[in-house]
């Protein structure tokens, strides 16, 4: 162990809290080895088996990852602690946070119209006239909508079905280079990662067919704003992923659609084409047109109506959504009606609705600016929708560190990868087109320093 720590207990309850004691606290960080478990019986005086015993119940609640022969190390964002992305440095342009612009972002006001009193949430836990504009939002982008449903944002949803759906040790199929927080809940989850391959139009058709006689049994992936590449799926790229889902029709499909209407491209989803009869669950067949068997649409608003909106909608089948239900009705309950008053007032504000078409074409206009300067230098650059573009480079530190001494702050890749090359993300939603150029030339010139030192 490069650590100082020492494990301690004589029960696999004890040394399983005594390593989880030491990740909290920071005395075993994130990639740190743990003994074998042979040395540490002997050196606790237990039984190999004590050990394994507490390792397995480490590894199913997230805290470690088994490498094989690599041994046991603790997970890179171990389900113990609350990770924090590091401070901005004073000084410095945030290009790294994934924020949007807040001049593009609506006043959030309680709504005045919730009636007062005692309500049957449990029994009405979705406001009709919220669920009725949800289904006009979604449905008129062609996502099939008889059976809706929400949550406490994206994460929330999909950490609710993946656990349902799912167990300790189940393969679920991730964009790579994909969404660091959804890795981090995977892994927390105690289920394996196998990551497909993603290009400028999503997924690719041949890594996800891989990932599924892999043994996947639920595939997560985003049909535009791809976090951090930016792919969106072409109608032709949707339809070669669809003839592949074919193959494994019990796998559960969940698409995060987290910045559609900003996103500037269009949505072709997945679950286009889907018939009312796809929802039953039974049987192995695919549903009418392009229509899964299990599947779910997610669609949230933070990024263009605000970060507190802890809101998600859900488009899904019959069974996903008395699962999902099922499960949140024995947690949270339901969505507070009082958030649900808000987000439908902003949704049907015309007012809001310019503001957001705004936000839509200044985030286009930004993005296509510096992945145009970038161009126009010879770096390639990948960002097809969405707030981010994903740079590849040879070395990540060499890169966040050189354009930090130009002022610049950007997300090094690493966080985002699983077996893909590096690169770095900026996200360039609070980047003005006339700071581009100047973003621009400063990236080259720290390739051409990184080149010298580093080799490229």
């Amino acid at each position: 162990m490069a650590t100082q720590y020492v494990i301690a207990g004589t029960t696999a309850k004890a040394i399983s809290a005594s390593v989880e004691r030491a990740v909290r606290d920071g005395a075993l960080e994130p990639g740190a080895a743990l003994p074998p478990v042979r040395r540490l019986a002997e050196e606790l005086g237990v039984s190999p088996g004590t050990v394994a015993t507490a390792y397995q119940e480490l590894r199913r609640r997230g805290i470690v990852n088994t490498r094989g022969r690599g041994g046991t190390v603790v997970a890179p964002a171990p389900a113990v602690a609350s990770r924090r992305p590091p401070q901005v440095p004073d000084g410095l342009c945030d290009l790294a946070g994934g924020h949007p612009d807040p001049a593009f972002l609506p006043d959030l006001l309680p709504p005045a119209g919730l009636s007062p009193g005692a309500r049957s949430h449990r029994s009405s836990p979705r406001l009709p006239r919220l669920e009725e504009a949800v289904r006009q939002w979604l449905g008129g982008e062609g996502v099939p909508v008889e059976h809706v449903t929400f949550a406490h944002g994206a994460l929330d949803l999909i950490g609710r079905l993946l656990s349902i759906e799912l167990g300790p040790g189940d393969a679920v199929a991730t964009e790579d280079p994909g969404y660091h927080h959804l890795l981090d809940l995977i892994t927390a989850l105690g289920l394996r990662t196998v990551a497909v391959e993603v290009d400028d139009e999503g997924m690719r058709p041949e890594a996800l067919r891989a990932a599924l006689r892999a043994g996947v049994r639920a595939v997560v992936c985003s049909p535009r704003a791809q976090n951090p590449y930016g792919g969106c799926f072409s109608a032709a790229r949707r339809d070669a992923l669809v003839e592949v889902l074919r193959e494994a029709p019990d796998v559960l499909v969940i698409e995060n659609d987290h910045a559609g209407r900003i996103a500037a491209a269009p949505l072709h989803s997945l679950t286009q084409g889907s018939g009312s009869g796809s929802g039953s669950g039974g049987g192995s067949g695919i549903g009418g047109g392009n229509g899964l068997t299990r599947w779910a649409h997610v669609a949230t608003v933070t990024k263009y109506l605000g970060p507190d909106l802890r809101w998600a909608a859900a488009a899904c089948d019959a069974t996903t959504l008395a699962r999902h239900d099922g499960r949140m009705l024995l947690t949270s309950g339901w969505v507070s009606h009082l958030l649900q008053e808000t987000v439908l007032g902003l949704l049907t504000d015309t007012g809001v609705q310019d503001l957001v078409q705004r936000a839509q074409e200044a985030y286009d206009e930004r993005r296509r600016a510096l992945a145009g300067e970038l161009g126009r230098r010879g770096i390639p650059v990948h960002g097809a929708s969405g707030m981010n573009v994903w740079v590849p480079v040879r070395d990540e530190s060499a890169v966040v560190n050189g354009l930090r001494t130009h002022g610049w702050w950007v997300a090094a890749g690493a966080r985002f990868r699983i077996g893909t090359a590096p690169g770095v993300r900026i996200s360039t939603a609070g980047l003005p087109p006339a700071d581009a150029r100047r973003l621009a030339a400063d990236f080259a010139s720290v390739l051409g320093d990184s080149q010298a030192l580093y080799g490229g």
